[in-house]
């Protein structure tokens, strides 16, 4: 079961469409390639992305508290035609790792995989775990990856990037619990995002749930 323990560290233009089917064929035919070999943002306008978070139930106060020790334990759940498995679980993994380590969510973390956060497992890594923690924080990560919706033309493509997760949260010694879903999207009209920048969306998006340096 693989875990690590942490200490927090101190556009370009569109082609012209002839009002022709050959650009609209071109830009299906990029969408349709395996997610795997999908390129870093292309901008097919010079729109902006933004950024929008959404948390059930809302609001929500922060998880993170840097005179905490934490256990983070996290596990994917795809849905059943999820595509690109394993190079989403490791982007997942890539970008879990690097907010733990810079965010200074919590004085110290020990992070593990688990497959799937249930008692047993949960128990198991807790017990495994190589220091004392007054908090558990367990994530489900059900979504991460590009999202795109097409029009009736190349200027009416809108994507982005969404991450949905899961997240619990237990108190000791009292096991005083939370549990809430948030919904972070990345992206907007013109917009078409690869898994390039799948790690950083996870780091955003866990800025976002989480809220370090709010406290």
């Amino acid at each position: 079961m693989p875990s690590s323990t942490i200490a927090p560290r101190a556009k370009a233009s569109p082609p012209a469409d002839a009002g022709g089917q050959a650009s609209r064929t071109g830009v299906h035919a990029i969408l349709k390639r395996s997610m795997l070999a999908a390129v870093p943002l292309v901008a097919l306008c010079g729109c902006a992305a933004t950024t929008s978070t959404n948390f059930t139930p809302s609001p929500q106060q922060p998880v993170c508290n840097v005179s905490s020790t934490a256990l983070v334990v996290w596990s994917p759940q795809w849905r059943a035609d999820q595509k690109d498995v394993q190079a989403r679980e490791l982007a997942a993994s890539e970008g879990i790792g690097r907010f733990f380590q810079d965010s200074g969510c919590f004085a110290s973390v020990t992070v593990r995989r688990v497959p799937q956060l249930s008692a047993p497992y949960v128990q198991s890594a807790a017990s495994e775990a190589a220091q004392r923690y007054d908090t558990v924080v367990g994530l489900t990560v059900r979504e991460l990856g590009p999202v795109v919706k097409i029009g009736l033309s190349a200027a009416l493509v809108e994507g982005g990037t969404e991450v949905v997760l899961d997240i619990e949260e237990f108190k000791l010694p009292n096991e005083q619990r939370r549990s809430f879903s948030m919904h972070w999207r990345n992206g907007g009209p013109g917009i078409v995002k690869g898994v390039a920048t799948l790690p950083q969306d996870m780091q955003a998006a866990l800025a976002a749930a989480l809220q370090p340096g709010a406290r």
